[in-house]
Parts: C-alpha cells; structure tokens; sequence
C-alpha cells in the first residue's frame, strides 16, 4: 500500500496549481466533500463555510501573494473556486473556529546523535478515519535547484515535509484557549512558506511569526546543525530547544507560557502520557534504522499508552481517530520515507521512499 504520488513539472505559483489540481482533481474533491461533512456536522452552514473559505483566501493574498495565486491555480485545474480549495488549507483554522478540534494523537520524536550523524526522525500522523484517503505525496521545485517534498493532504500546499536545503518539518496539532475569533493565516501556509524559503530553525521561525494566526499548532523544525519545535498560537510563537539532543512533541505545549492558555491537554491528558512514553524511549527512537523507531512507538489502548490509534466505528465522526501514516525524514538526500498506517503496521518492506 503506498500514497499517491506527484512531481510538478511547472515552476510557476499558478501553472503548478492548476497542473497539481488537474491531476489530484478527484482528491482534492473528495477531501472537500469529506471537510464539509465534517464541518457540518460540527454545526457550520454553507453560508459560514463559505465566508471563511474567503477570508482565508484574503489573509492568503496579503501574507504569501504567490500562495493565494497558487490556491487559485489549484482550483482551476480542479474545476472548483478558489475559497473551496481555501477551505482546505485553513481546514485547521476553520474547526478551531467552530471549536470542533479533536483530541489529536500524533507524536513527533527527533533525536540529534551528533558526531557529524544525521538527526533521527519519526512521527505518527493521526487524523479522522473517514479522510484517510486524503494524503498525498508532492514534489515541486519553486526556483532552480530548490526541492521540497511534501507528505500533505489533497489541496493543501504542505504539511510535513523537507526541502533540499537540508530543512525538515514535523507538524502536530496544538489547541490554545485563544483559538478561534478572525479567521488568520492557515497554519499549512506557514508549513509551506518554512519549506519554500527556509534553510535554518531560526529562519522557520522568524516566518512563523511574521503571520497573524487563529489556531495554534507546533511545526518542528530539523537540520543538521539542529531543531526546534516552533509553537504557534494566536497567543504567540515560541521556539522549544532540544533537551540533550533529544527534541519530542505530542499535543500539548511546552513553552512555560503558551502552556498557561493549554486547552487540550487538561481534556484529554493522554497527551501528557504520550509525551512521557516518547521520553521513555529516547534510546529506541535515536537509533539509526527508521523501522525500528516506528516499532518503538507501537503502544495502543487501554493495554498502554495510546501512540498508535485505531478507530471506534461506534464514536461519532468527529472522533474516530486513526494513524494514518508513520514518517521520518532524510534531511541528507532531502526525502522522505512514508508507511501508509500506524507503526504496529511497519516492516523493513512498507515504506514509500519520496
């Protein structure tokens, strides 16, 4: 089982989306029919959906012009309007919105071993059960000799992801008791800006912060010289630093002061766990073999701690969660390796090189 997988040939901003968005047309339909129903049976109407699609369209145009151009292309090669496919670049903003956000269960673990070796890097990637056939796997280059590679969702410009500069991105949810109110720059362009333009963990970071944000989430940010996992929410950007090499992150956060407005962790402290359970295993999860770092956050409920999800069909839509994927990135050839499910799933065999 492997994700789709496509290279742009285009290089321009609205070339590359209308190419992207003729080939993924069925997906990125499919994506938005799935967003909708979920968006709706959050309690949002049409009518909302639509006004927000808009205005992350607007925060688009003013913060990253060749984004927005991009969306646009995107949606023309689609045959949809541009706040549709808008709507899944700010999918993020818009449930922070509504107060809609999950529990979240993804796990991020980066381990710098040092000694002119490169970081080590996994994560799980959990989203809703019935979006599981969004991923897609995406190459483009936005001027000569500058690669990103992408794991993303069907119309979205980026997620996780590491660019031939030798830059790597994480991505995790995060939820802040500030989320919500104006919608503000989709937390994905931000993903996509950091990859497009960033070669440093404090280029990453000056980015995040240039944008105004509705909904919080943590872009870990890799090279070989070191990490940093960029916290951001409507309340601020902070950047956490690894701790003896070590660099790992669940769905809460750690900066002292963003975690005083932390909204996830005291309803589903899971989270918490989690984050122990990454800290337990430190040593399995900077090994040099990536199969074996998948394998060492095989956990599940109620035997353990829930690292890798399956879903209940018996809970409602909005909270059947499942790990989608397991990805870690090869910042020395600027790839990634991606396992279509949860680690419990992983062998040496399974993994998509991209």
């Amino acid at each position: 089982m492997s994700f789709p997988s496509f290279t742009s040939t285009e290089t321009e901003p609205h070339a590359r989306g209308a190419e992207l968005g003729a080939r993924l047309r069925d997906a990125v339909a499919a994506n938005l029919a799935g967003y909708t129903a979920l968006f709706e049976a959050a309690g949002a109407t049409g009518e909302q959906v639509r006004a927000w699609g808009e205005r992350a369209l607007e925060r688009a145009a003013a913060w990253a012009p060749r984004l927005a151009d991009e969306i646009a292309g995107l949606a023309s090669g689609a045959g949809l309007e541009p706040w549709q496919v808008a709507v899944v670049n700010a999918r993020t903003e818009i449930l922070a919105a509504l107060d809609a956000t999950g529990p979240g269960e993804c796990s991020t673990s980066v381990v710098l071993p040092g000694r002119g070796l490169p970081p080590r890097t996994v994560q799980t990637w959990d989203w809703l059960a019935h979006l599981r056939d969004a991923p897609v796997l995406w190459a483009y280059e936005t001027r000569p000799g500058h690669v990103v590679r992408t794991f993303t969702e069907a119309g979205a410009l980026a997620k996780i992801g590491a660019n031939s500069a030798g830059l790597g991105v994480h991505f995790n949810l995060l939820r802040h008791r500030a989320d919500g109110g104006d919608l503000g720059v989709p937390v994905h362009l931000i993903a996509r800006r950091i990859l497009d333009e960033a070669a440093t963990v404090e280029e990453a970071a000056d980015l995040a912060r240039s944008a105004t944000v509705s909904a919080s989430t943590v872009i870990t940010a890799v090279t070989a010289d070191g990490a940093g996992a960029i916290e951001i929410s409507p309340a601020g950007v902070a950047v956490v630093p690894p701790d003896g090499g070590v660099l790992q992150h669940c769905n809460h956060f750690l900066d002292p002061a963003l975690a005083e407005g932390e909204r996830l962790g005291p309803e589903e402290p899971g989270t918490y766990t989690r984050q122990r359970y990454l800290g337990d295993h430190a040593g399995r999860l900077g090994g040099d073999d990536l199969t074996a770092r998948a394998l060492a956050l095989v956990s599940h409920e109620p035997e353990g701690v829930p690292v890798c999800a399956h879903p209940d069909p018996a809970l409602p839509l909005s909270e059947q969660w499942e790990t989608l994927a397991t990805i870690g990135l090869d910042l020395p050839a600027g790839r990634l390796l991606v396992h279509q499910g949860g680690p419990c799933q992983v062998t040496g065999s399974t993994w998509q090189v991209f």
